[in-house]
């Protein structure tokens, strides 16, 4: 069930870091409760993740399922470039993430 939490937290992070796109100033209500919604859910799975996965892979996965995520929303909903390095790079941080699962004990 930890890892179930882990990539729910993960996917949270790509919510609050997405939403953070339309903060400005003045902040606006709605971009600003979805953020603090996804960001709160997002920190509170991965807490209860770390509660049976090591806290350097917990984090590392967590870290890099929103990094990847968010990229992916970027290149698909705001046409972000879409290199070929760019994608490159993207496969190896989510093989990397796939690898931290497999090699985990848990």
């Amino acid at each position: 069930m930890a890892w179930v939490y882990l990539i729910l937290a993960g996917l949270f992070e790509i919510g609050f870091t997405t939403s953070m796109r339309y903060l400005g100033w003045p902040l606006q209500l709605l971009p600003l409760l979805w953020f603090l919604v996804f960001s709160v859910l997002s920190f509170v799975l991965l807490i209860w993740a770390m509660k049976a996965i090591p806290l350097g892979t917990a984090y590392a996965v967590w870290t890099g399922i929103g990094a990847a995520g968010t990229t992916i929303v970027g290149i698909v909903y705001y046409d972000e470039p879409a290199t070929t390095m760019r994608v490159l790079l993207l496969m190896l941080l989510i093989g990397s993430i796939v690898g931290l699962k497999v090699v985990s004990a848990d």
